[in-house]
């Protein structure tokens, strides 16, 4: 039956892309280089970071392959786009941000210790924050301030209240290496997993540096456990996992390769992406964490389908004051619900919280602590920008998780007045759309490292 579902949703979307000569040709030259791949990759440790990168993906009935395609033509291009617009270019952050020491998680006082601060290799200069406004920008935020406040809010957020926060140019804070890293940079992620997958402290996740050595420990007792959770408890697992390698690509990514004569260079650093994915070098985790991405990826996908009505209202705007800039970007946004909407293989999230409404009720709270918890250990981060990109892409997450909990309310909204069940804020918006976006961009990432792989053979 499986197979049939499978063979039925590879159809579809083959269907669905047919229109295309230029994704046809694309596949077509995929699948040719693929079988020249699959000859070689037993004598090619340079392709073994996505030789098991492929198929479909645990708890949901879609293929690495069917994604790759649809992201890399269809999504990327227009989220790219979309995010360049004013409305979705500013986010609100506390800066400067300095080093925040609070006693709400255990690990802040260690993380925060100035001989880790200073491992940090050229943090002030890499991880700073550019504040650089210009006086029309910060005039329209006040007028950006004004139309907010004449709005109900129902869900406030904590930079978003705080006195300290300011609007920050994304465009100008591009996420990309800084130098955070080492014991600092671990117990930031030690304590996220630790405080927030609800997991005993007896059992240890593979290849975590702060855990006791574990000898020829290859991860299986931990992933026994998580196989024995409930479907709820294990998606919050991996979409924490699929965040972290996500970010992590960024970082390959656009990798500081040169800092010399007044000019810094920022290129791809194949090395680090192998020591961070590679199979050998991590001990089979890097293909886990991979698809874990991919499954972020979905879960983030089909929130973005589920929201559409929202914005598909008249009452909608994206304020920024200038009515022909706002009217293109809702247009745009539009269009990226559109694709995502077409989309044949969403993550089915009505197999979540199936059980019980008391059960449901409570897993839906522990999700919610779980994600403001995250953010406050997020401002424990040594480093501004990162802790930039890691808050927006965190409220990003928890805001797909909202909407995907708020189904009924979504479907109840009236077309002309709001609604106290279910809206959403400008901060909302902004770190929704520019989360997926980092997602999309992973994955298109991705293609260039496996290009780059197979060109280094």
């Amino acid at each position: 039956m499986i197979n049939i579902t499978l063979r039925a949703g590879g159809l579809t979307l083959f269907l669905f892309l047919l229109g295309s000569d230029f994704v046809l040709g694309w596949l077509n030259n995929i699948k040719s280089s693929t079988q020249q791949s699959e000859r070689s990759v037993t004598s090619s440790s340079d392709q073994s970071c996505f030789c098991h990168l492929t198929g479909v993906l645990d708890d949901c009935f879609c293929d690495i392959e069917s994604i790759d395609v649809f992201n890399n033509f269809k999504i990327y291009p227009k989220i790219q786009k979309l995010t360049e617009r004013d409305f979705f270019r500013y986010y609100k952050s506390k800066v400067p941000v300095g080093i925040k020491a609070g006693n709400y998680n255990k690990y802040a006082q260690d993380t925060n210790t100035v001989t880790e601060i200073e491992d940090c290799v050229q943090a002030n200069q890499l991880g700073a924050i550019n504040s650089t406004l210009s006086n029309q920008s910060k005039e329209a935020f006040v007028d950006w301030a004004r139309h907010d406040d004449a709005k109900d809010h129902f869900c406030e957020l904590d930079d978003e209240t705080s006195p300290d926060a300011e609007y920050v140019d994304l465009l100008f804070n591009p996420e990309r290496y800084t130098g955070y890293k080492g014991p600092s940079a671990w117990r930031v992620w030690n304590s996220i997993y630790e405080e927030n997958c609800f997991k005993p402290r007896s059992v240890y996740r593979p290849l975590n540096p702060l855990a006791p050595s574990r000898g020829d420990d290859d991860g299986e007792n931990f992933y026994n456990w998580l196989e024995g959770l409930c479907l709820e408890k294990r998606v919050f697992y991996r979409l924490i996992s699929g965040l972290h390698t996500s970010i992590n690509i960024h970082l390959c990514a656009k990798y500081l390769i040169d800092e010399g004569w007044g000019k810094t260079t920022w290129g791809t650093n194949v090395k680090e992406f192998r020591h961070r994915f590679d199979p050998v070098e991590t001990k089979g985790e890097g293909t886990r964490r991979l698809k874990n991405l991919y499954f972020l990826y979905l879960i983030e996908l089909r929130a973005l389908s589920k929201v559409a009505p929202y914005f598909e209202r008249t009452i909608v705007e994206l304020y920024t004051g200038n009515t022909e800039e706002d009217a293109a970007t809702k247009e745009l946004l539009l269009q990226v619900f559109n694709e995502t909407k077409a989309f044949p293989m969403h993550f089915d999230e009505k197999s979540m919280f199936a059980g019980g409404k008391k059960e449901a009720k409570i897993l839906k709270e522990e999700f919610r602590l779980h994600f403001k918890n995250i953010s406050r250990i997020m401002d424990c981060v040594g480093c501004s920008k990162c802790r930039l990109w890691g808050k927006l892409q965190t409220q990003g997450l928890g805001t797909a998780l909202k909407i995907l909990f708020s189904e009924k309310e979504i479907k109840n909204l009236s077309e002309n007045s709001t609604s106290k069940d279910f809206q959403l804020t400008r901060q909302e918006i902004v770190g929704l759309l520019n989360a997926f976006g980092r997602l999309s961009t992973s994955i298109k990432e991705l293609q260039n490292f496996k290009t780059l792989l197979q060109d280094n053979r």
